[in-house]
């Protein structure tokens, strides 16, 4: 978080690095929707899978090699080392998307499979569980701007009057937050049910 100087009177000195601190975990919320696959296969569903190769820490997917969506229901990855296919595979097959790769020793392909009511309803706990983190996400910035304000009121650098001015901004605008990220989860959970 951002140095923040509170100054008394000045709501948007304090509301705007809070704003800001809130957009990170809506931002990140929006790229977790997209990964959840509503039917179509998108590379973005695989590119960051994190991919253990070469015995070093982790690298997503998209940083070994070409991954593409040729077709509606099928993903492509084209590694530029065909010795790491193996590697690529297993972490695919661990990523929870329940697909089945399979190689011809240079491309992995995997189609996704139809949607069925079981795998809707994966979905949705996946979306609700993401939705939750972004919730607590969001919640952890609201802690982290209260105690700072708590503080310059102990230390008397803001009234008390202020100091409740800024507590009642800093729920209006968790609130506001968390009504994007719920609006979000729901129009999601609409396309899953309707695909």
């Amino acid at each position: 978080m951002a140095e923040i100087i509170l100054v008394e009177n000045d709501i948007k000195s304090f509301q705007k690095p809070m704003e800001a601190e809130m957009e990170s975990p809506l931002k990140h919320f929006e790229r977790e929707l997209i990964k959840i696959r509503t039917g179509r296969a998108h590379t973005s569903m695989i590119e960051d899978i994190p991919v253990v190769v070469y015995g070093q820490d982790p690298i997503p997917l998209k940083g070994l090699g070409i991954v593409s969506a040729p077709d509606a229901r099928l993903l492509t990855v084209q590694p530029w080392d065909s010795s790491v296919i193996a590697d690529i595979e297993k972490a695919i097959a661990a990523s929870g998307l329940g697909v089945s790769p399979a190689n011809d020793g240079k491309t992995i392909r995997f189609r996704l499979p139809e949607m069925s009511s079981d795998r809707r309803e994966e979905l949705v706990k996946m979306l609700h569980k993401k939705l939750e983190e972004c919730r607590v996400a969001i919640r952890n910035v609201r802690k982290d701007f209260k105690n700072l304000i708590t503080d310059a009121k102990k230390d008397k650098k803001v009234s008390e009057n202020f100091h409740n001015r800024l507590a009642d901004v800093l729920q209006e605008i968790t609130d506001a937050y968390i009504g994007k990220v719920e609006a979000m989860a729901k129009k999601k959970e609409v396309e899953l049910a309707t695909v």
